[in-house]
């Protein structure tokens, strides 16, 4: 047994608590149909009184102490200044532009729209099915900012403060797997300018959401271990919901977390009924939800087979080598890469026509082609290059040293009495040994069937449990007799504050001024920077021109496209309805739905009927009002959007 039980890292587990809390509010009340304002201002004051009475209980004691003068101190020193800096830069980036992240502006933020304006969560009518079966985790946590305030602008705020809880995560789970103290200090202020972690602080994206539940859900299981508490593992169980309530792809990542939690599971037989009601919340938190009612409307829990993604498409053989050498190309690709070009033409050249083919049929366009950009953006980094050059420099720097854990340190760790720690240090071993190896098995599932061009981006939560075994041989005397390895560390600091500034996504220069006071009609990399600089500041408002177009009684707009951001037709929020329409809608479908106005996809329409604009509006007696040139991508260029009137109610499609 333990001689002293830990006070709760209360950061993170409030973190946890309060996202279970809203993903559970989120459900009860699509049940009660109160999804609204009011319903979420009922639940936060019921919910902030519980959170009350429990301090006044046992808070004080469970706290851990986060004075202004400890944390003055800590942020003297230069690494801890270095994160501050980075954390500062992406809070300015995201305080100052819109968000920009494709995929929640095309899904994400429109199914809350939808979500709020029927007061509870449904089944959206349309053919872009990420509407309804991808999981609902940062979307559960993101609605009540949109029902109070009526904009997607505070939205980043929840990254902001996943990222600020990575350090203190960091360094807890490091050395309760054994990773030296020294080390793991060093290590918790450079994970965070990973640019997979640093490029989504400031972001809408989900997957830095998903990594901190993760490393939380690790660190409460390895917690339980040592403190012999039952709070733990119920926080270990609600972040471990929650990481798969964030995305399906985390799914095998229950197996590190298991086994961490396992040697805590007889705990739960002195609390088992407080410990089944956690369970309930955690069912809640967790994608359970969502696979059921995938279940129930499209006969696949995961809700695949309507998404027709590529996914399970070709041999599993076939999978691994291609996305082992996606995260190695996305991870070690230099933050900006003028080569791409260059890169693109030569690799194809290299892999052979008849492997091309097979790739192009299991893959992404990208993906199957190693495809490389001229700059990493949040929609593909990993951990990137100056945090995956300093992992392989401390592996390789200290691969032939012998292992940096101190037996008594371990035993200690795990809360043994000194007379316990040479039969302790073995056994931690073995239960180290099986959570890391585990974390790397964790992997396969996703490697042998992932068609995805985006590999690096998509396993952001699986780092923080692979990384430690990296680590297990550096210790506080090797970084401090490899001074070039501290240096190297600070050029990692100065390349992750370079990035933030020049992201497309939310610069921190005058990106398009300057841009604009060169020629770039005979530079490509110019006119490739100024083109995508340029998309990435009109993404938000990507449909303003349409906008302009409609009257101000056009309160509903059908929309006929696929994978495109409509979050803009939505703005102001609360004003206008956006309804999805499928190809094979007729007038009187439209009638039924109060759509009078009608937003089509021109190439979305010839690529999925095989019909042009001219064909369908005849077919369907509708009334071209205007074609409007929009560039929603910058790899796209621009598509003609045509603006509609459907036909009278009577009136059958062809």
């Amino acid at each position: 047994m333990p001689t002293k039980r830990p006070r709760v890292l209360l950061p993170s587990a409030a973190w946890v608590v309060l996202c279970a809390f809203l993903t559970c509010t989120g459900w009860v009340l699509s049940l009660l149909h109160q999804l609204s304002a009011v319903g979420y201002g009922v639940a936060l004051l019921g919910g902030a009184i519980a959170a009350g009475i429990w301090w006044k209980r046992s808070g004080p004691e469970s706290a851990g102490t986060y004075g202004v003068k400890k944390l003055r101190r800590r942020f003297r020193r230069s690494w801890p200044l270095g994160f501050l800096a980075l954390a500062t830069l992406t809070f300015l980036g995201g305080a100052l532009h819109p968000p920009t992240n494709y995929d929640a502006l095309a899904y994400r933020v429109p199914r809350m729209l939808n979500w709020l304006a029927e007061g509870q969560w449904h089944w959206v009518h349309t053919d872009f099915h990420r509407l309804n079966v991808r999981a609902t985790g940062i979307e559960w946590v993101s609605t009540p900012l949109i029902a109070f305030a009526h904009t997607d602008r505070l939205l980043f705020l929840i990254n902001t403060v996943a990222y600020l809880l990575i350090p203190g995560m960091v360094f807890s789970a490091f050395t309760r797997l054994g990773v030296r103290p020294r080390a793991a200090w060093y290590w918790m202020w450079l994970i965070p300018s990973g640019y997979c972690f640093l490029l989504q602080a400031g972001s809408i994206g989900n997957d830095l959401f998903g990594a901190v539940f993760a490393l939380a859900a690790l660190d409460f299981a390895l917690r339980a271990k040592s403190s012999g508490k039952i709070t733990d593992v119920w926080l270990a169980c609600l972040a471990a919901a929650l990481l798969t309530g964030g995305k399906t792809s985390n799914f095998p990542l229950l197996l590190p977390l298991g086994i961490a939690l396992l040697p805590s599971l007889p705990l739960i037989r002195k609390k088992l009924i407080p410990t089944m009601a956690v369970g309930i919340m955690a069912a809640g938190a967790s994608f359970l939800p969502t696979a059921a009612l995938n279940l129930k409307y499209c006969n696949d829990w995961s809700g695949n087979s309507v998404e027709q993604a590529t996914f399970l498409r070709g041999g599993a053989v076939l999978h691994v080598t291609q996305n082992t050498a996606l995260l190695l190309t996305q991870n070690f690709v230099p933050p900006v890469f003028p080569l791409a070009d260059a890169w693109n033409k030569a690799i194809l050249k290299i892999i052979p026509a008849e492997r091309v083919k097979k790739l192009e049929a299991s893959f992404e366009t990208g993906g199957a082609h190693l495809a490389l950009g001229e700059m990493v953006v949040e929609e593909d980094a990993g951990l990137g290059f100056g945090v995956s050059i300093m992992l392989l420099l401390a592996f390789i720097g200290t691969r032939f040293t012998k292992p940096a854990t101190d037996q008594e340190a371990v035993a200690l760790r795990l809360g043994y009495h000194r007379g316990e720690i040479l039969a302790a240090a073995p056994r931690f071993r073995r239960y180290r040994g099986a959570i890391l190896l585990s974390a790397v098995i964790s992997l396969l599932p996703y490697m042998a069937a992932s068609g995805s061009s985006t590999a690096a981006r998509l396993l952001t939560p699986y780092y923080c449990l692979i990384v430690p075994a990296l680590l297990l041989r550096q210790s506080g005397d090797w970084i401090k007799r490899n001074a070039w390895w501290r240096w190297t560390g600070w050029a990692v600091f100065l390349l992750a504050v370079g990035m933030v500034i020049i992201s497309p996504a939310r610069p921190l220069w005058p990106a398009r001024t300057i841009l604009s006071k060169f020629d770039a009609s005979n530079n490509r990399i110019l006119k490739r920077a100024e083109s995508v600089y340029s998309v990435y500041a009109k993404r938000s408002e990507g449909f303003a021109p349409v906008l302009e177009l409609l009257p101000a009684d056009a309160t509903v707009v059908g929309l006929l496209s696929f994978d495109d951001p409509e979050t803009s037709l939505w703005r102001p929020f609360g004003h206008r309805r956006i309804r999805h329409v499928v190809s094979t809608d007729t007038a009187d479908d439209m009638a039924r739905r109060g759509i009078k106005y009608l937003l089509i996809n021109t190439e979305f329409l010839a690529a999925h009927t095989g019909r042009t604009l001219e064909q369908w509006l005849a077919a369907n007696h509708a009334e071209l009002i205007r074609t409007i040139p929009l560039t929603l991508r910058a790899s796209r260029g621009p598509v003609d959007w045509a603006l509609a009137k459907p036909g009278p109610a009577g009136t059958k499609g062809l």
